[in-house]
């Protein structure tokens, strides 16, 4: 979530440090910070090499173009920690696999030692996640790691709801008609609506029959996928954030920590599938410590009726999912 990232630095880092530079101490270092992805221009990139930030927000991928640059990879000789965010995201695919080889790669480069920082609130089990996180040293032994577990618990009110009470009778048909109905009275009774979907296509097609089926037309609906350039999704991102938008139905593509703003409940169309992106997505309603997050499930079918109440009750006994790292990669 690289956006979320840049916007919590400037709140949290490059607001106070302005606030205290002027009315304390104008000789504080000015922090430089950048993003590098596959989107950043030339002419951006060209200002890294000229001007290295002290934070570089980045991607697996990015990095490892960096640490092939002739340009760039002498800058990353004075890297002295690596925060890894969603580090639960990364660590059970091969995503994670590259990400591992370049981590290793930037230790052998770095002049001095580098700390290795992982973050999440859905880890499972933290033993594992934290060797993969640190690595080992030339020798092969696990290099030391300190592993800090808050323990925190969030409220949760949730529900797995059926569209219709005879939904194992009814048709596919009349119970997304009825889930649409029920969709539309729920967005309309709350200010902000966020709505998940399990592929791009039921993403976009709830959109299409939320906004349609509004009789007033006064319900303002977005769609938000992987799939939508980078402006799309985050003019959809700042108009729920905004108040222009009273709902958005998104797949995974906002499932981890992207600021959207405040959202009142979450609905989740057909099981989640997982423990961890059951959290993950009912998480987004009431999005602070304090707050009880509200997230419903909507199901169609027995097997998902049956998925999705195990899963919910997991998440309300806090069983996580067990990640499995892959091993022994080529």
């Amino acid at each position: 979530p690289l956006k979320a990232l840049g916007n919590d630095i400037h709140k949290n880092l490059l607001e106070p440090l302005a606030g205290i530079r002027e009315r304390v101490d104008d000789a504080l270092p000015d922090i430089q910070v950048a993003v590098r992805t596959g989107d950043t221009t030339q002419n951006e990139r060209a200002r890294m090499v000229r001007k290295p930030p002290h934070i570089l927000i980045t991607t697996p991928e990015s990095l490892y173009l960096l640490l092939g640059s002739k340009r760039m990879r002498p800058h990353l000789r004075s890297v002295r920690t690596v925060i890894v965010d969603e580090v639960h995201d990364l660590c059970s695919n091969k995503r994670g696999v590259h990400l591992a080889i370049s981590l290793e790669r930037l230790a052998e480069l770095v002049d001095g030692p580098m700390q290795h920082i992982g973050c999440s609130a859905t880890l499972n089990p933290l033993e594992e996640i934290a060797a993969f996180l640190v690595g080992r040293s030339k020798d092969g032994n696990e290099r030391p790691c300190t592993i800090l577990n808050a323990g925190i618990r969030k409220d949760l009110d949730i529900q797995v709801r059926a569209p219709l009470p005879d939904f194992l009778e009814a048709s596919n048909t009349a119970l997304w008609s009825s889930a649409y109905e029920l969709l539309l009275e729920e967005i309309k009774s709350h200010d902000t609506t966020l709505v998940f979907a399990n592929s791009r296509y039921k993403a976009e097609r709830t959109a299409l029959h939320l906004n349609e089926s509004s009789s007033d037309g006064n319900v303002r609906i977005g769609a938000h996928h992987g799939s939508m350039s980078k402006d799309t999704r985050l003019k959809m991102e700042d108009a729920l954030k905004t108040g222009q938008l009273d709902a958005l139905v998104a797949t995974s593509s906002l499932e981890l920590g992207i600021d959207i703003g405040s959202i009142d409940i979450v609905y989740q169309l057909e099981s989640p599938k997982s423990v961890a992106a059951g959290l993950q997505r009912v998480g987004r309603a009431g999005h602070l410590l304090d707050a009880t997050s509200q997230g419903r499930v909507l199901v169609f079918e027995r097997d998902e009726l049956l998925e999705a109440g195990a899963i919910f009750s997991a998440m309300k006994s806090g069983d996580l999912d067990a990640v499995r790292i892959p091993g022994a990669c080529l």
